[in-house]
């Protein structure tokens, strides 16, 4: 006999349907699986058969073949075990095509997901957030999977979602023997307990480094890339890692988006169906380029996509290797990494800020007004001469990081908090994000959230100067020698600084204020 139960899998960051087929027929007993199954897949075959037997239902000893179509995509994972297990129950009669007690609720209308432990008890898969987003689309109204994915299941509220804990309960309940309530969530509440305990490090704990705080906040309020350059211990990490405790709070939609990436790769906390939270990645300087920009020989999303939305740290960014440190230029621009693969391209989120930190030579006190500098001008030269021209081009502020003062250690006197600081910051962006709404056409999304994402024409439109701000910038495009890039990222650096001024035009005094922010500039003779 013949069923076939829907199911799902991935392909990059999207996710298909796929119909697990199970034949039962006379013959040698043997279980194939067939569709271009990876291990994972053929090592169902001992655990749907150990677990069926486990659970209290015959295994049939006969020939079971299991197509997974289409059978012409690489099927990875273990989340077919229960769509497999329930199609050989339903083969050998063991259960039937519809829920008893419940006739609209049918095996051709819903998906199942699990891995399935040898006892029948249902194991947590990866990916549930994309695959239930495509289920409506596919006609499926039923998501069938573990107990402990079923609010993530939940999120979209687009499908019926029944959380089951292992196979026999799983058997039980279609037959009408007990009774199971539709997982629902309430996404106000998960974000109202993210607030209840978030407790992010405070700007206010920060000594001095005013400039490096105010390079921090218009970073923030504009999404801009910040690169910090000062000796060991100024504080460049400490300051770094206050950053998401001023940005703006996530939005459901990032806050999905998030979600979705995290899914994928497994990294979802224990009982936390949803990030509400801005991710802050901060990958150790001996990463792999695979590990940091995604890809690999299954493709899967790297560190530029698990900080979608929030926050890249790149500590010593020169001692990087180089394929890391140029493969970020793209997704700096993109906003989106490119994987090509025989099988096919697959794109991953990155719509990320990039924050890094570097010492400005290799003993690290060049320009230090107390400890002298012990490296000669070639050592500088090939150490600044690491990160290059290209990447800093995308990096809109660069700042010097001076040591603390010995006064500013012992004032008593409390700095500005975080709270204060990202009051301004969320000012500045509902500016922007009335400025932008404008920019999509009727009933589409809106793309365009914050200056740093502004193209050319747009450049034009928002960023006017008054004269004395124009000769300012003329001045500085000569001196510094800024590439046609870096120029107009000065203007949106600026913009920024307009906005949390709360001016419509932008005047002199914020173009010479980005200017200043272009500190590498003051090792420009090394280079």
């Amino acid at each position: 006999m013949l069923a076939i139960i829907k199911s799902c899998s991935l392909q990059g960051a999207d996710a298909y349907l796929v119909n697990v087929e199970v034949d039962v027929a006379k013959g040698l007993p043997a279980f194939d699986i067939v569709g271009l199954p990876d291990t994972a897949v053929r090592e169902s075959r001992e655990r749907v058969r150990t677990a069926i037997r486990n659970s209290g239902f015959d295994f049939p000893y006969e020939r079971i073949t299991v197509n997974l179509a289409p059978a012409d995509v690489k099927k990875e994972g273990a989340n077919f075990d229960l769509a497999i297990a329930a199609g050989i129950l339903l083969a050998t009669g063991q259960l039937n095509e519809a829920r008893t007690g419940k006739p609209g609720l049918t095996m051709n209308d819903s998906a199942l997901l699990g891995e399935l432990s040898l006892d029948g008890s249902l194991r947590r898969v990866n990916g549930v957030l994309p695959m239930s987003r495509i289920l409506p689309e596919q006609g499926v109204a039923n998501l069938i999977l573990p107990q402990v994915n079923a609010a993530e299941g939940a999120l979209l509220g687009r499908t019926a979602v029944w959380g089951i804990d292992s196979l026999s309960r799983f058997v039980q309940w279609w037959r009408g023997q007990i009774e199971l309530e539709p997982c629902r969530v309430d996404v106000a509440e998960l974000f109202r307990r993210s607030a209840s305990r978030a407790q992010g490090l405070d700007m206010a704990d920060v000594k001095g480094q005013q400039l490096a705080k105010r390079a921090l906040e218009i970073a923030a309020a504009g999404r801009h890339n910040l690169l910090m350059l000062g000796s060991p211990g100024s504080g460049k990490t400490m300051l770094a890692r206050r950053l998401p405790g001023i940005l703006p709070e996530l939005t459901l939609a990032e806050s999905l988006e998030i979600t979705r990436i995290y899914s994928i790769c497994g990294l979802l906390p224990e009982g936390q169906p949803l990030i509400t939270e801005r991710p802050f990645r901060a990958p150790h300087h001996t990463s792999s380029a695979q590990s940091v920009i995604g890809g690999g020989r299954t493709p899967r999303p790297g560190e530029v996509s698990l900080a979608h939305n929030g926050v890249l740290f790149l500590d010593e960014l020169p001692e990087f290797n180089r394929a890391v440190r140029e493969s970020l230029r793209q997704p700096l621009e993109d906003k989106v990494v490119t994987v090509s693969r025989v099988q096919g391209r697959m794109d991953f989120d990155a719509a990320f800020q990039l924050i890094a930190a570097m010492n400005p030579c290799p003993c690290g006190f060049l320009g230090d007004p107390v400890k002298p500098c012990t490296c000669t001008p070639y050592q500088i030269s090939r150490y600044l001469g690491r990160v290059s021209g290209p990447l800093l081009d995308r990096i809109d502020l660069q700042v010097n990081v001076q040591r603390v003062e010995f006064a500013d250690l012992n004032n008593d006197t409390k700095a500005e908090s975080s709270a204060e600081i990202k009051a301004r910051v969320v000012a500045a962006r509902q500016i922007q994000l009335r400025r932008f709404a404008a920019e999509s056409a009727p009933g589409q999304e809106q793309r365009i959230f914050a200056n740093a994402d502004m193209n050319r024409a747009q450049l034009e439109k928002y960023c006017r100067l008054q004269p004395a701000a124009e000769n300012i910038l003329a001045k500085a495009f000569a001196r510094l020698n800024l590439s046609a890039r870096a120029h107009d990222r000065l203007l949106k650096v600026a913009r920024t600084i307009a906005d949390l001024a709360g001016s419509e035009l932008i005047e002199a005094a914020h173009i010479a204020e980005a200017v200043q922010y272009r500190g590498l500039e003051k090792f420009a003779e090394y280079k």
